[in-house]
């Protein structure tokens, strides 16, 4: 995989965090553009807009529409099911909730951008 070719759709109801995530992404050399999206409804509208995102980081507790929600959208669509999902949390009793709803990583916050990147790694065979 050629560096900075990676399309990275961010979701997070803070904006600070989605700032702070964009950033570490965008150093690491491998993303070339970081989606933004404040809930899992923007996150599913994007999804659905656009067939270029290739993996997703998720926070799980937010207004709307949560992680686990999107979780469930995400992988009970035949055209989405596949996109990798890296989940973001405070809340370590929700990893496993997450992970049997079909999150293929789990971060706690706050993010370090070395575990960022190995989780990078495993989801997109870099």
């Amino acid at each position: 995989m050629d560096n900075a070719e990676l399309v990275v759709l961010a979701v997070d109801d803070d904006l600070i965090n989605l700032k702070l995530l964009k950033s570490m992404l965008l150093k690491t050399g491998y993303v070339k553009e970081v989606i933004e999206a404040k809930n899992g409804s923007d996150a599913i509208g994007h999804l659905k807009a656009r067939d270029d995102i290739d993996f997703m980081l998720l926070d799980i507790i937010m207004p709307v529409m949560n992680g686990i929600e999107v979780l469930k959208v995400v992988r009970a669509d035949e055209s989405l099911k596949q996109m990798p999902i890296i989940v973001l949390t405070t809340d370590e009793t929700k990893k496993s909730e997450a992970l049997n709803f079909g999150a293929n990583g789990f971060l706690t916050k706050p993010i370090r951008q070395d575990e960022l990147i190995k989780q990078i790694k495993l989801m997109t065979s870099l």
